[in-house]
């Protein structure tokens, strides 16, 4: 190993050739050859698309270059996407903190405090703002969450329609992705100009309003969403939560739900995303909520904890049952927007939103000074301008200044104002128009002054009410004050900053520095989603590379990057089979063979696609079974669409006969998904491709280096065969024709933006770019060996529940914990929650069979870590052992007490029959270096049976 993958793998030569001693094998490479079943192993290539490794500063270079192909521009395109000013502080302490970008999913509560707390103020802003009860915490964009929405509308009304009512004035790329997913699940849409008081039709499950709308137009929908009511459907309303600081809330017009965006908060427009959705519902409609809930609970001192509420929603536990398949959320890019939000106070975006809408007023004004039709008298920030014949004129006159405006149609402008528009920005698009350039001088009397908020809006849809009112909005207004509480947040977190966090199935790898740089970078950051191809050509070309390189080490033909999550790239992969079979005239393919060992996000994909799930068995070593494969396959021949198949499985193995799996499933007429959660375990030594999968997603958040940000952002790009290709992704936005046709069955996006979450690929782009071909075969090679070492050396204390025909596991292993379980009474719960005291994230617990813990130690981890690990889990057993031979009471021990404040150590007497060393030191490395959880074990069912998903008082931490 040399150059960047050295830094990248955590063992080196001498700690593999130790770790390979041990478990017999001469060189990497044979380990994973004896691992890996020949019959897929990779033909080498005599060339490669992707380049030799580069240096860190050689990347660093090069993407430079592609952020100067970056035409600089000022967007004012709107739709959804505003230019915002990141404080300096939140981007230093959040963003670009590995604090809080390389923290897990919050599984574990007791060490994710700070997330929760900052995720349950993102709620808190989010039901304040849109006067709902109930907020989740965070979709994944805003048209996603509309779509989330409908489907919300369509189980939660009792109506016995299919038909769901669209604002004629919604976001354009919002109807695109509702017509695709509309389409999968049977729902009849119908458009209706509903500003103009078009009338609903008789029978309705729901009823769909852009408020602000996308032509900026405000208007009262409390009549259409009371008419909505009185069919038996439901209103869902998508608000800009800026507009609302000074616009009558949703909930105070009778919606039922309210969706959108938090991006305009303080987080960059990334060409796109990663930005955190919202959604928010009335009382008696929060388990309705797809995504993620966090709720208030207790320790087991009594004192209040957050926590995951209502854990039985996830997605991976209702599996064919469920009602949404997004089993993640935005974390990273929520805690940005919350800390916004706390960082002005209500005052603060108040002032904002006045200063927007008065800029907004006096451009108006402006432009009809000058002869142009402005659409509308009552808008907020965005105006449509008529000029017959001429709008790409008038477009390209503002492109010369330096501005995007939105080309609605060839006599019609688009302009959005933000909170960075300054007087010279709108002297210059008014010139555009036609109207005479300002002096320097006059500019700010010209457009500012006399000029008041929502000046033409109706009185009655100006809002009156107080809102953001807990004190957490109101406190740390200083620079001293914002620091320290964002550091007090991440420092009751454990994040891979502190430790291993070694969870199958996530693969949390190393994040490096200079993959996260170019991130922040303008060039990068401040770009447009629907900017003019002419000025995105670096974002372009660098989306090209990452696409070419990652069908190289898949062998697939083409790749999507729209998918801005690893469930939207299995839907979007499921929509391609689905659009394939019809344009071949078999629309009565609609079945889709699932292991029961699969993730449970591939049966809700599934039938989110319009497909019926069977499910196939599997065997004692954790196999499909390929005799009631072939009996599934049999039974459903005429009708079956695809097998869904994790390789490596989701038991942690490499299966033998997947290649006679897809066979069998392609000689039945079927195609064959392949879910690609696991790839980290077969890059540079077998392909998808060639072991018979027609499409896969994959994980850029696991694979390929993007960090996990506490639970989001993703990337889940999805690759294909030829044949499949036309039926990726499309998007009517997108800058360039990536697939022909998209989706067949109309339309085709999957999210809000033609390239997903763009702003975070330059971090896979430099990973691959660093470690080029011959380093990500390395990085596999590592991450198998980590994970045999692991499982060879535990397996004596722990049974190891599934093996290869080699004997070996491939880059995770599940230890079995039922046999302590019956031997001691120590749960798989309480040596999750003992780890905590030793300093470790806990594994992956009961997924995917109950009473075990999946263990995923990655390549980045080098041995010294691995031996600690090791360390803790052998001295978790001896006191399991202890326990059950009575030298601790079975309910007073160091595991069912786990894990130990300080407080519990240091307050009040200590009456446990264990010292308050092998407390909190189990092991003498700990003393120097103890991470200290906040609170003690949480009552999770205590919490579902009170819910409270917002922030509590302050007296309650009194």
């Amino acid at each position: 190993m040399t150059g960047f993958s050295s830094r990248h793998i955590g063992t080196d030569g001498a700690a593999q050739w130790h770790m390979l001693d041990g478990l017999g094998y001469d060189s990497v490479d044979a380990l994973v050859k004896a691992a890996v079943p020949a019959s897929i192993h990779s033909t080498p290539r005599s060339t490669s698309d992707i380049p030799e490794p580069a240096t860190e500063a050689e990347a660093l270079a090069e993407l430079r270059a592609l952020a100067g192909q970056n035409r600089p521009a000022r967007a004012m395109i709107g739709l959804g996407y505003y230019d915002t000013f990141t404080p300096s502080v939140i981007a230093r302490n959040v963003l670009e903190n590995p604090s809080w970008y390389t923290a897990y999913t919050p599984y574990q509560p007791e060490i994710s405090q700070g997330r929760l707390e900052a995720l349950i103020t993102f709620q808190t802003m989010v039901t304040d703002l849109t006067g709902l009860a109930t907020a989740n915490a965070s979709m994944l964009d805003e048209s996603t969450a509309v779509a989330e929405g409908m489907l919300l509308a369509r189980r939660a009304s009792k109506a016995k329609t299919d038909v769901f009512v669209v604002d004629a004035d919604a976001l354009p790329q919002t109807k695109a992705v509702l017509r695709s997913r509309a389409a999968a699940v049977g729902v009849h849409l119908v458009e209706l100009a509903l500003a103009d008081g078009a009338e609903l039709p008789d029978e309705l499950f729901g009823v769909f309003v852009q408020y602000p709308g996308a032509s900026g137009r405000v208007w009262d929908p409390s009549a259409v969403i009371d008419a909505a009511h009185l069919a038996g459907g439901l209103a869902v309303v998508a608000a800009d939560l800026l507009a609302l600081t000074l616009l009558r809330p949703p909930g105070s017009l009778g919606a039922d739900v309210a969706v959108g965006t938090t991006q305009r908060f303080g987080v960059p427009m990334g060409f796109g995303g990663p930005h955190a959705g919202y959604m928010a519902v009335r009382q008696g409609l929060e388990r309705q909520l797809p995504g993620r809930l966090v709720g208030v609970s207790q320790d087991a001192d009594g004192h209040p904890a957050y926590r995951l509420a209502l854990q039985t929603r996830e997605q991976h536990i209702r599996r064919e049952k469920a009602t949404s398949n997004i089993c993640t959320a935005q974390v990273l890019l929520a805690v940005m927007a919350a800390m916004y939000a706390v960082y002005h106070g209500p005052e603060g975006l108040r002032a904002i939103a006045s200063a927007v809408s008065r800029k907004t007023e006096a451009l108006a004004q402006r432009l009809r000074d000058y002869g142009q039709n402005v659409h509308h008298d009552a808008f907020f920030d965005t105006l449509r301008v008529t000029v017959p014949g001429t709008a790409r004129t008038v477009i390209e006159r503002a492109r010369s200044k330096g501005y995007q405006l939105f080309w609605a149609d060839e006599a019609t402008v688009g302009i959005s104002v933000d909170e960075t528009t300054t007087a010279a920005d709108l002297a210059a698009v008014a010139w555009a128009f036609g109207a005479p350039e300002a002096d320097e001088h006059g500019e700010r009397e010209l457009f500012w002054d006399g000029f008041e908020p929502l000046a033409k809006m109706d009185a009655a849809l100006k809002r009156d009410d107080d809102y953001l009112t807990h004190p957490v909005f109101h406190t740390h207004r200083s620079e001293t004050a914002m620091m320290r509480y964002l550091k007090q947040l991440a420092d009751r977190d454990y994040a891979l900053d502190r430790g291993m966090i070694p969870l199958g199935s996530c693969t949390m790898k190393l994040n490096a520095a200079t993959e996260m740089a170019a991130i922040s970078w303008p060039e990068f950051a401040d770009v447009h989603p629907f900017a003019p191809e002419a000025d995105v050509r670096g974002y372009l070309a660098m989306i090209e590379q990452l696409e070419i390189w990652l069908a190289e080490v898949t062998g697939y033909d083409s790749v999507s990057l729209q998918p801005n999550a690893g469930s939207q790239g299995e839907l979007a992969g499921l929509l391609a089979i689905r659009g394939y079979h019809d344009a071949n005239g078999d629309t009565g393919r609609r079945v889709c063979l699932i292991p029961s060992s699969a993730h449970g996000t591939n049966a809700a994909s599934a039938v989110l696609a319009g497909f019926s799930v069977v499910v196939v068995a599997c065997d004692d070593e954790g196999n499909v079974d390929l005799g009631d494969l072939r009996a599934k396959i049999a039974a459903h021949s005429a009708e079956l669409a695809a097998l869904m198949i994790t390789y490596p499985s989701t038991h942690g193995v490499y299966e033998q006969d997947v290649v006679a799996i897809a066979q069998a499933v392609h000689d039945a007429g079927g195609q064959v998904y392949v879910d690609g959660a696991n790839l980290n375990a077969l890059l540079g030594f077998a392909r998808f491709g060639d072991l018979g999968g027609d499409v896969s997603h994959l994980n850029l958040h696991k694979t390929f280096a993007i960090p996990h940000g506490g639970g989001g952002p993703g990337v889940g790009p999805v690759g294909a065969k030829a044949h499949l290709a036309p039926f990726l992704p499309s998007h009517p936005l997108a800058q360039r024709a990536d697939h022909a046709g998209g989706v067949r069955f109309e339309g085709g996006p999957v999210s809000a933006a033609p390239y997903g979450s763009a702003g975070i690929l330059p971090i896979s782009w430099a990973y691959v770019r660093m470690m080029g071909a011959s380093g990500l075969a390395e990085a596999t090679g590592a991450a198998v060996l980590a994970a045999n070492h692991l499982a060879a050396r535990l397996r004596e204390h722990f049974p190891v529940l599934y093996t290869g025909e080699s004997g070996l596991v491939a880059h995770e292993c599940i230890l079995d914990l039922r046999p302590l379980r019956e031997q001691t009474g120590i749960t798989v719960d309480d040596v999750a929650k003992r780890l905590i005291d030793y300093g470790f994230h806990a594994p992956t617990m009961s997924f995917p069979v109950a009473g075990t813990l999946m263990v995923e130690p990655t390549e980045s981890e080098d041995l010294d870590e691995l031996e600690r690990f090791i360390e803790a889990m052998i001295a978790i057993k001896a006191e399991a052992v202890a326990v059950a031979a009575g030298e601790w009471p079975a309910d007073d021990n160091p595991l069912v007490n786990a894990p130990h404040t300080a407080e519990s150590v240091v307050a009040g007497e200590w009456t446990h029959p264990y010292s308050r060393e092998t407390a909190v030191y189990p092991v003498a490395s700990l003393v120097r270096s103890k991470y200290w959880p906040p609170v003690r074990r949480i009552d999770q069912a205590w919490g579902d049976r009170h819910l409270v998903c917002a922030c509590p008082p302050v007296e309650a931490f009194a």
